[in-house]
């Protein structure tokens, strides 16, 4: 279980005392923010139905609110609190305390199995879009109790917190969920892939390679129909060595003290193949 591999921590992420460089500018931002609301506004009135129906069928099947928000961490470490439909047992933490989901996890409903696979719990998330708190694409937001401990496992891992975060990510749709740290080294990659490649093409992309996606296509088959990059696996960029530094020792063995110094002169670009 990945949260035997993570101490939740409630300090604020770390950085190290680095400046974060991914490259951006407020042209790029606004035109991302247009493409959000153009495209979040028509998608929420079409899912009202859809969230209305789940909301009836998660509060018929177990006690509970049907809806349910918790804190992330967004755009530059700012908190917000993200909605969701509930797909667990009420208030399942006050026994298991935090930790992240897993495969079998037994705090899941039987009718939460099938919101998550269907990425129906997902939707309210839609609203955060419109709040402008996330991008529809963008890294994962993850909880404040974890943000500490693996920005301080994974260097890089706060370079991610430069953009809004989204519903639905590169790393998303390339990867499986994580079972451990060494999984979100992987995922970490991608993300700061999309952070320093990002534009309204790829987003695109990515949204389409959602929705193939979610029709049963492979993590493979979606890379290849959309052309979408990955340096994991990219012949160009699989032996760089500012991967290798992020990824860790899943493909080298350094030391955190040689890690650390790798990235003592700021993020350099993580190369994905994406042309501007």
């Amino acid at each position: 279980m990945l949260a035997q591999h993570l101490t939740p921590s409630t300090h604020p992420p770390a950085n190290h005392g680095r400046p974060l460089h991914i490259r951006s500018s407020p042209q790029s931002d606004r035109l991302k923010r247009i493409f959000d609301l153009l495209v979040a506004l028509p998608l929420s009135i079409l899912a009202v139905p859809v969230i209305a129906a789940a909301w009836m069928l998660v509060r018929a099947t177990s006690a509970g609110p049907g809806f349910y928000s918790q804190i992330r961490v967004g755009r530059n470490g700012r908190p917000y609190q993200i909605f969701k439909i509930r797909t667990m047992f009420h208030n399942c933490e006050a026994v298991s305390g935090a930790a992240w989901c897993t495969k079998h996890d037994r705090r899941v409903t039987r009718v939460g199995h099938i919101l998550r696979k269907l990425h129906i719990d997902e939707l309210p998330q839609l609203l955060n879009v419109l709040l402008g708190e996330m991008s529809l694409v963008g890294p994962r937001p993850e909880r404040p109790e974890f943000v500490g401990p693996l920005s301080e496992q994974i260097p890089g891992y706060v370079d991610r917190l430069t953009v809004r975060p989204g519903v639905t990510g590169l790393a998303q749709i390339q990867l499986p969920p994580d079972v451990d740290v060494e999984d979100v080294r992987k995922k970490i990659v991608l993300d700061r892939c999309y952070a320093d490649n990002r534009n309204l093409w790829l987003d695109f992309r990515i949204m389409l390679g959602t929705v193939i996606y979610l029709f049963g296509f492979s993590y493979a088959s979606v890379r290849k129909v959309m052309g979408l990059p990955n340096p994991l696996v990219d012949d160009r960029s699989v032996n760089d060595t500012r991967i290798a530094i992020v990824t860790g020792s899943f493909t080298m063995n350094r030391s955190s003290a040689e890690v650390d110094g790798s990235l003592a002169t700021g993020g350099t670009p993580i190369p994905c193949g994406e042309v501007q």
